[in-house]
């Protein structure tokens, strides 16, 4: 698994946004231009109406508040359109960097390279809305009297024990597929998954999905964390981590989740 430290951004952006600057200059696939990619179609929250070009949803202006940090304004910005399986792939790419929430494995940094993350993925509650309407709330007490279900070959069930300590034992499935399967039978009241995948989830595999709520990211003892996919040797990734890091350290990066994964999805945080 290859290390990203601090040590390594010598190339941390000095000049102002949307001044093309020494760190990227040379080192995009087209000169003066930064090409981008997305999923194709991509999806709410990530992106907003399949037009990352808008900069709205979160990963489209991610991507785009990383690339004025690199010194490329929005004029200069290219979009590609790429699949996941595609992109996690060896060998050359088309784009210098794609966001479609790769989660970071080792498995997958021996093939292509990572960005430091730029999100870390908060667990959340998946049910139906007849739960929601027969009374269960966003808080521990009220989450410990549903009926739970779990994939018993993740660690879902240690993670219901560590952030609930349901009243009931967990139903346990052989997969996800089975939980969600369970939920809209009725035979379970919720399952816990990471945000993203609840989102998905809800909104086009369960029938009056919901999502209850949301557990802070620190809650998790190994939270999934996206980074932005880029070929393996990329020359731009030192200047990419530089602009992450600015990014992080100005506060930017969590007014952009704010906007486009909490306050946009309305998911409350519970407590």
């Amino acid at each position: 698994m290859k290390l990203v430290t601090t040590a390594l951004f010598a190339c941390a952006v000095a000049a102002p946004a949307f001044a093309q600057n020494d760190c990227a200059a040379g080192k995009t696939l087209t000169d003066g231009t930064l090409t981008i990619a997305t999923g194709n179609p991509a999806y709410y929250p990530w992106v907003l109406d399949d037009a990352p070009e808008s900069g709205k949803g979160f990963e489209a202006a991610v991507a785009y508040a990383v690339a004025a940090e690199m010194g490329f304004g929005p004029d200069q910005v290219t979009w590609v359109r790429t699949s996941f399986d595609q992109s996690i792939q060896p060998g050359a790419k088309d784009f210098d960097f794609n966001l479609q929430q790769f989660s970071i494995t080792e498995e997958r940094e021996q093939v292509v390279d990572f960005s430091l993350p730029y999100y870390s993925s908060a667990m959340a509650v998946l049910t139906t809305q007849s739960v929601v309407d027969g009374g269960a709330q966003a808080t521990v007490d009220s989450l410990k009297t549903l009926l739970w279900g779990a994939d018993a070959n993740t660690t879902a069930v240690p993670m219901l024990t560590d952030l609930i300590g349901p009243d009931k034992q967990p139903m346990l499935y052989g997969d996800n597929v089975d939980v969600t399967a369970a939920m809209q039978a009725g035979q379970i009241d919720a399952a816990l998954f990471d945000l993203p995948t609840a989102l998905y989830l809800s909104a086009v595999v369960l029938e009056n999905g919901a999502i209850l709520g949301q557990f802070p990211p620190e809650r998790s003892a190994n939270p999934d964390q996206f980074g932005l996919l880029m070929e393996e040797g990329s020359p731009l990734r030192d200047c990419v981590n530089a602009a992450l890091t600015a990014l992080k350290d100005s506060g930017k990066l969590a007014e952009i989740e704010a906007e486009w994964l909490q306050e946009t999805t309305g998911v409350p945080v519970i407590q």
